[in-house]
């Protein structure tokens, strides 16, 4: 696209004279509407400059706009992925600490059996053991001849 062509120069474009540097009236001390008049010092302006300075303006900035615009999408798209990447490193590890809880907790109920067992085991080994005392006690012994 081909640039605009500068736009007119001379008087036509700059501000009234009285507009330049008229110092600030107190408030209420004119009785005249702030708008009075302003129609009247705006400059003559071209359409047709105006939508060429548009068109240019726009063909310059809007590739960087488009480069941006696809820059933003792909880092959303990354950020997304990666989102959902952790989320499935966090379920993938949620999974691994449940099965380790479960493992230590089939390891203790299998240990507390296993005390519980041994613990009867050696009741019964006990109470055996004062079976067979007491029979020895109960059995008949031969009287000493004195």
């Amino acid at each position: 696209a081909a640039l605009p062509p500068p736009p007119p120069t001379g008087r036509a474009l700059l501000p009234h004279p009285e507009r330049r540097a008229r110092p600030a009236e107190p408030c209420g001390a004119s009785d005249a509407s702030p708008d009075e008049g302003v129609e009247a010092d705006l400059p003559m302006i071209d359409e047709r400059a105006v939508e060429q300075l548009t068109e240019g303006l726009i063909s310059h900035y809007l590739p960087d706009l488009q480069r941006s615009k696809s820059a933003l999408q792909e880092l959303t798209q990354q950020k997304t992925e990666l989102a959902c990447l952790k989320w499935e490193g966090l379920c993938i590890s949620s999974k691994s600490h449940c099965k380790t809880l479960f493992f230590f907790s089939v390891q203790k109920r299998a240990l507390k059996l296993q005390q519980k067992r041994q613990k009867e085991e050696l009741e019964r080994e006990q109470q055996r053991e004062k079976e067979l005392e007491r029979e020895k006690q109960l059995t008949a012994k031969p009287a000493r001849r004195t």
